[in-house]
């Protein structure tokens, strides 16, 4: 997908404009709807009445965020005949591991409201797992008829990884050994003119620097040891992480700028775009053993994200890099 001169991608579905976080708020509300519903401890509903209210509020969700993206971004930007655009070397790939992000941990939150609706294993893995991607292919093909942006199949491959990572494991291991998580930490880049282009492309606001700043930006695949490691005294909870995260960019494919006339308003070819490369513990916090209700929601919702540790980093220059805490 496109980038103008001063929008950059959004984090959690990655595109290469602001429109990026449209689904990583849907997958927030997700999260929050899963949040809800868990509470129920009246047992009031039967799985009947559970099924109409999880199909409903996806309906009313997916429908409904459609609907407002149409209203208040797409109908800024002219339309066009259907096209593809070929966004692979933007960013540093950094907004496709977002876009499968999305769609794995969507698919996640989805299936487990549908397993709380009643549906066995197999049905609310589908059925849940699926639902990201398709609500990302439906995003895919608005952008297909923007004339800013365009149909990426790049963005087609990592949201069918994302949600693909989620259904396989769940049907062939019935859990989740490997997870799909995303860390941020607000960078200071130490320059006023660096700071100026970042206000422009990612927002001035830790929020908005979240959702938008690359370079602030990991996605891990987490592996829980004990889980490949049956008979093991390992503890449960112990994860080992692999992080891929990028620095120096300030422009989808390249450090320069230019205004509507194609005059140069920003360059910076002289700082270098790397790639980072991390190994890190982490925690599954779903395999904390607790009767709470309301805990295991919150844990549930916490596996989407790195937990705070020490890290190792080398980057694609050669350099490396030890944290005492990296998140």
């Amino acid at each position: 997908m496109r980038s103008s001169p001063v929008q950059s991608p959004a984090v959690v579905a990655s595109h290469s404009s602001s429109s990026g976080k449209k689904p990583g708020i849907f997958f927030i509300l997700l999260l929050a709807f899963h949040f809800s519903v868990a509470q129920d401890t009246t047992h009031q509903i039967n799985f009947s009445g559970r099924q109409w209210l999880i199909g409903s509020a996806n309906v009313a969700g997916y429908g409904g965020s459609l609907i407002i993206l149409g209203n208040t971004w797409y109908k800024n930007y002219p339309r066009n005949s259907f096209h593809t655009f070929n966004d692979d070397n933007e960013w540093l790939q950094m907004d496709k591991l977002g876009h499968g992000w999305t769609a794995y941990n969507t698919g996640r939150a989805s299936a487990a409201m549908w397993k709380w609706a009643g549906l066995n294993d197999k049905r609310s893995t589908w059925i849940g797992g699926l639902s990201g991607a398709a609500y990302l292919t439906v995003i895919e093909f608005l952008d297909g008829h923007s004339a800013e942006w365009g149909w990426s199949w790049g963005d087609m491959a990592a949201n069918i990884f994302g949600s693909g990572l989620f259904i396989s494991q769940q049907l062939g291991w019935k859990e989740q050994r490997i997870q799909y998580k995303f860390s941020f930490h607000r960078k200071d880049y130490n320059d006023p003119s660096l700071e100026k282009r970042s206000d422009d492309l990612f927002g001035s606001s830790w929020y908005e620097r979240m959702l938008k700043d690359y370079n602030s930006q990991t996605y891990w695949l987490s592996f829980n040891l004990k889980s490949f490691f049956k008979e093991s005294n390992l503890p449960g909870w112990l994860n080992i992480s692999a992080g891929y995260g990028a620095d120096g960019m300030f422009g989808g494919f390249d450090n320069v700028a230019r205004d509507k006339d194609g005059n140069i308003i920003f360059d910076r070819r002289d700082i270098p775009r790397v790639r980072q490369f991390y190994v890190a513990p982490d925690i599954d916090f779903t395999k904390i053993r607790t009767k709470s209700k309301f805990l295991k929601t919150v844990f549930f919702a916490l596996n989407a994200f790195k937990c705070p540790s020490p890290a190792i980093m080398i980057n694609s220059k050669g350099k490396l890099k030890v944290y005492a805490i990296y998140f």
